[in-house]
């Protein structure tokens, strides 16, 4: 009996192999193993929990597939365990039954890649994608360590025992994806060279090279894998070729210099390769060796002559390329052969730029050295100072400083190398350009400094610019102001606005005007609810009785913000703000217009469309109208009171206080006469006058008369007494 017979009469006994194999339908996900021998063979698999596993194959169906071949029967269970597109198994989960039918073993693995090209991994249109269509021995030594921290994607090939071609996509997490290798079997002259077998290239290197579909000939391979025998033995059969380009316009050279194969880049130099041919970038291999950072290489191509001041589409020169390498070893030798050393690509920036924003001293020095302009403007006006300054490069602004370096260009936006300095946060480049800086010249800038120091809460820039004398009342030029919706002015606006304390407490002790704004700092603490910024601002003689000339009231705004905040209310009346005001209408005890519908919200919205054809101002009586403020009318009218003396309360005023029992006696209150004491209380506050009031507890007064000024608790008969 054949073989093929004693394995198709094994086969009718039922095992778990045969439910196995029976499970290799497309609804099932699932890791094949597949093994070879000379003797037998046997298919394994492990089903994935949860999966349904279809109807087991009996001995008839089975037979279909007795009279398939070995290759036939492992094709076959790779296209079926690679059917599922949703169901992929990982590799740690693959079967761990297997048979002793051969030594070597292939995984295989669901879900391979589809035609649509991943982003992840993409096609060979460039060598740092190119998968090797062999096993090189770099791709071999890369851990999956190393393929992790890199995050990409590996794409290795190899045969199987059968001969089967396959794929083996190494991911960054470590995992490894096998799915069957598609693509066309390599030209036998490629596949000779990748395994470095010279005398097979020797003798195939007069046949007719033909490119591949990415323009590659059998020098491209060579080249670029480092096979430098092979490329000395495909010249020496047709030098023709050694400038061919590929579809992207590289030529053997450029390939070889960005695989930085040495032996290679040599080979092609010695044998007539030039080395001033450009990819379609208009890189040259010299622009591409010190993009590479490769020393040797770059020396090489010097000494074949190489250009040194070839421009890539760019603009970017291979001294721009070295500089931004920060390599002083390529820059001496680019510039001992002839390197321009301000050169500009399309932006205007120069090797100096350059090294002054990445930081690079080294090659800073080293281009000073060689007479590089310190001065040279980019396009947009920034020098190599400024882009230091943005950067953060303290070294490099004091060395730039030290040769004579302009602190009082302007670069994008008008600033100033001190301004983003100051927007940084870098109080140590601050301080080196505080020295170099003309004050004029940042007055001319419409903003200082300390605007945008306080903008962004640096608080330590802050205070270096204010020892340094710089004004802290400057204020923006009215082109910068309207930049902002509110039209800000002041470096306090900014602080106050970011709800710092520590930067407002710095720039009111050093004298800055709390009132130079059109809408006061002291209206955005208030709207905050922030006592700290309020008091600290009405110390320092902001204007409790701030109005917004936008939005015109009859009563001081600061009435209006404070509403809600009955004790923030109470200190600003305490500190002179205009209470009596509140209780000016002009409709008095008549009709007032009807409640308007409004949502709840305490701005100057309310009535605004009302009043803007008559031009009046909004009143107390209808912002205190409001939904959202109605129901504090009463306290908030029984604290302007004490304020107060003989008033009268308008109608709507009266209806309010008729709305609720409990207000009966707030409405008592305002009905004359008022007492005597509160008359004289009013008539002393008056005399001594709001500035005084402000430090009333330092007035030569006896304390409890400066407690009844202040509106503390105290009785008439200790008064009396006192």
């Amino acid at each position: 009996m054949s073989d093929r017979s004693q394995l198709h009469k094994r086969r009718k006994l039922p095992s778990p192999d045969l439910a196995a194999f029976s499970s290799l339908t497309p609804s099932h996900s699932e890791v094949l193993c597949v093994h070879e021998s000379t003797s037998n063979m046997a298919v394994a698999s492990k089903s994935m929990p949860g999966s349904t596993i279809g109807p087991t194959l009996g001995f008839d169906d089975y037979t279909l597939y007795s009279n398939l071949s070995d290759d036939e029967l492992m094709q076959l269970a790779i296209e079926r365990s690679l059917s599922d597109p949703h169901n992929a198994t990982s590799l740690g989960e693959a079967s761990k039954t297997s048979t002793a039918l051969g030594r070597r073993t292939v995984q295989f693995r669901e879900n391979p890649p589809t035609t649509t090209p991943n982003p992840s991994n993409p096609p060979r249109e460039d060598p740092s994608h190119r998968p090797p269509t062999a096993n090189p021995p770099d791709a071999r030594r890369r851990t999956c360590e190393e393929r992790r921290k890199c995050g990409d994607i590996v794409v290795t090939h190899f045969v199987t025992g059968n001969g089967k071609r396959m794929l083996a996509y190494h991911r960054g997490d470590g995992s490894i994806q096998y799915v069957p290798d598609t693509e066309k079997e390599q030209d036998p002259i490629v596949k000779a060279i990748l395994n470095g077998d010279v005398t097979t290239v020797r003798a195939m290197a007069n046949n007719i090279l033909r490119p591949d579909k990415y323009g590659w000939i059998p020098l491209h391979e060579a080249a670029y894998y480092g096979q430098d025998q092979c490329v000395r033995v495909l010249l020496g059969a047709q030098p023709g070729v050694i400038n061919t380009c590929d579809l992207k316009g590289r030529t053997a050279l450029i390939l070889a210099v960005e695989s930085e194969k040495v032996a290679c880049v040599e080979a092609l130099l010695e044998m007539g390769a030039d080395p001033d041919l450009a990819n379609k970038e208009r890189e040259s291999p010299l622009y591409k060796g010190c993009e590479m950072d490769n020393a040797e290489i770059v020396a090489m191509l010097l000494n074949h002559g190489a250009m040194v001041n070839k421009y890539s589409t760019q603009g970017w020169t291979a001294l721009l390329e070295a500089v931004s390498r920060n390599n002083v070893e390529i820059c001496e030798m680019l510039v001992r052969n002839g390197a321009k050393l301000n050169p500009t690509n399309m932006s205007g920036i120069t090797p100096l730029s350059t090294a002054a924003q990445n930081g690079h001293v080294e090659t800073l020095r080293f281009l000073i050295k060689h007479g590089a302009d310190v001065n040279s403007e980019a396009s947009d006006g920034s020098t190599a100072l400024y882009e230091a300054a943005k950067n953060g490069h303290e070294d490099i602004v004091e060395i730039l400083l030290s040769q004579k370096a302009v602190a009082n260009k302007v670069g994008k936006k008008g600033l100033l190398p001190l301004h983003i300095a100051a927007q940084q946060g870098n109080d140590g480049i601050v301080s080196l350009l505080i020295k170099a800086t003309s004050k004029s010249r940042v007055k001319r800038s419409g903003i200082s400094p300390l605007h945008l120091a306080a903008e962004y809460n640096w608080d330590e820039v802050l205070e270096v610019l204010i020892k340094a004398g710089y004004d802290v009342n400057a204020v923006l030029s009215e082109e910068r102001s309207r930049m902002y919706e509110d039209h800000r002015r002041t470096a306090l606006y900014f602080a106050v606005t970011n709800g710092n304390v520590d930067t407002t407490t710095m720039l009111l002790e050093a004298g800055a005007n709390p009132n130079l704004d059109t809408f006061n700092p002291l209206l955005v603490a208030m709207r905050q609810g922030s006592i700290e910024l309020v008091t600290l601002l009405v110390e320092h003689m902001a204007n409790v009785n701030a109005y917004i000339p936008t939005h015109p009231t009859s009563f001081p705004v600061t009435v209006m913000f404070s509403m809600k905040y009955l004790s923030m209310l109470k200190y600003l009346m305490d500190n002179g703000c205009d209470a009596l005001s509140c209780f000016s209408c002009t409709y008095s005890s008549g009709p007032h217009p009807p409640l308007q519908e409004t949502s709840e919200r305490d701005d100057l919205r309310y009535n605004t469309d009302m009043r803007r054809n008559t031009g009046e101002p909004v009143q107390f009586c209808e912002i205190i109208s409001t939904r959202a403020m109605s129901r504090w009318a009463g306290p908030i009218i029984d604290v302007l009171l004490d304020y107060v003396g003989q008033v009268k309360l308008c109608s709507r005023l009266t209806e309010h206080l008729d709305s609720f029992k409990d207000w009966e006696v707030i409405k008592e209150k305002a009905t004359p006469p008022r007492p005597l004491m509160q008359l004289c209380r009013l008539k002393i506050r008056q005399k001594v006058g709001i500035h005084r009031l402000r430090c009333i507890n330092k007035l030569p007064l006896p304390q409890q008369l400066i407690k009844y000024l202040n509106h503390e608790e105290c009785n008439q008969e200790q008064f009396g007494e006192d």
